[in-house]
């Protein structure tokens, strides 16, 4: 008699799930619970800058006026008088005529970033990244499975000849791009970087990713418009209310010709048919009624001033040797060890310290980046701040010694 033995549940998983790198960040998040922990890890948003009141005064007047309406399934590209709100500031800021047909209301521009590799990629298809790059972008575009190819950046952006010598060979499908304080660096596209990364676009016949999460939280006042404008549609430009009014609502957008997004409204219908129509009314009637540009510069003050304290404080307790960029804006610092040092070493001896951050090599595809990190700035006061970073600095001092 034939014995059958119930297989592992290991051998029935997919190709495409065991191919996304598990999320540092999500993991170290874990040790935060300890409140004695001070995080620099999440690229968390100051709950303290959260318009509280004026969320709470809108829900109760849009349940109290047509809850059953909000409650109900909604369409599938998002709630109209959202996405011509998206458009009419897009063409008032930045003078980028865009379409409400033309916008895709998602669950946070992670859910796009999704969308993009369900409609466009196939397995072995070739993805341009920055390097290094965004993890959940990694995350995402990983379940479809296909080659990374990485362009390195430099202090105002992409390294122009090695992306011009990369698109003479290969053939990427897209390349994704955070050109407004980078998630993880804090760079920021120079003018003739931004000049000339659209150029080699369409040279190439290439799509642009064009992620700008952080781009409404600059310290300059500088404008920085969308590179779409320059590459009209070669460009898919994602955008997300998680870093200028609250995560919790889980609220981005696409920005896409037509074409594209009649595909990805068929992707999203496949997931989860529509965003959450709540959140939508509740996002849509907070804008409305209240002066988002008012809160815009609350977060842009509130943001450099945390972020200058990071920097006064890593001046005074980091050992010289240990380079970091000063971002324009956005929420992280990005900081470089000596060559030989390894990042994940430093982060088991901080969190035995009660200090956590985001070692850099997570954001790398090709296991590099292991003398790097990432420190959030934008969920801590000035005190933890100062003692966190201290306790950073007296083990790099440390490090620094034993060399």
């Amino acid at each position: 008699m034939e014995i059958f033995t119930k297989p592992k549940t290991e051998i029935l998983f997919s190709e495409g799930i065991k191919q996304i790198p598990t999320s540092y960040i999500r993991e170290i998040l874990k040790v935060t619970a300890d409140p004695d922990m001070i995080s620099f890890a999440g690229g968390l948003p100051n709950p303290a800058l959260f318009p509280v009141e004026e969320i709470k005064k809108v829900t109760a007047e849009i349940l109290n006026k047509e809850a059953a309406n909000i409650l109900q399934y909604a369409k599938s590209e998002g709630y109209l008088p959202l996405r011509e709100f998206i458009a009419n500031r897009y063409k008032e800021k930045y003078n980028l005529e865009v379409s409400p047909e033309e916008i895709l209301i998602t669950n946070g521009s992670q859910q796009a970033l999704d969308l993009i590799g369900k409609v466009f990629l196939n397995p072995g298809d070739q993805v341009l990244l920055e390097k290094p790059s965004y993890l959940g972008a990694i995350q995402s575009f990983s379940f479809y499975q296909p080659k990374f190819i990485t362009v390195p950046l430099e202090a105002d952006g992409p390294d122009i000849e090695h992306l011009n010598k990369i698109l003479s060979i290969q053939k990427p499908k897209f390349f994704y791009s955070i050109p407004n304080f980078q998630n993880p660096s804090g760079i920021t596209y120079s003018e003739s970087k931004r000049k000339t990364v659209c150029e080699a676009v369409i040279n190439n016949n290439l799509l642009l990713v064009e992620d700008d999460p952080y781009g409404e939280i600059n310290f300059s006042g500088e404008m920085y418009p969308p590179l779409k404008t320059q590459i009209g549609n070669k460009g898919i430009l994602l955008g997300t209310f998680s870093k200028i009014v609250a995560p919790g609502l889980r609220l981005g957008w696409v920005v896409a010709e037509k074409s594209i997004i009649k595909q990805l409204i068929r992707a999203k219908q496949a997931s989860d048919l529509h965003s959450n129509n709540l959140s939508q009314r509740i996002i849509y009637q907070y804008l409305n009624q209240f002066n988002l540009e008012n809160h815009l510069e609350k977060l842009r003050s509130n943001y450099k001033l945390q972020c200058n304290w990071m920097i006064a404080a890593m001046r005074k307790y980091f050992p010289k040797e240990i380079n970091y960029m000063e971002p324009k804006g956005g929420m992280f610092i990005w900081v470089q060890l000596p060559k030989g040092f390894s990042v994940m070493d430093l982060a088991k001896e901080t969190i035995k310290q009660k200090v956590v951050f985001v070692p850099g090599n997570t954001f790398y595809v090709d296991g590099s980046g292991e003398n790097t990190f990432r420190l959030n700035f934008s969920n801590s006061d000035e005190k933890t701040i100062e003692k966190g970073i201290k306790r950073m600095g007296k083990i790099l001092e440390q490090f620094m010694s034993e060399r």
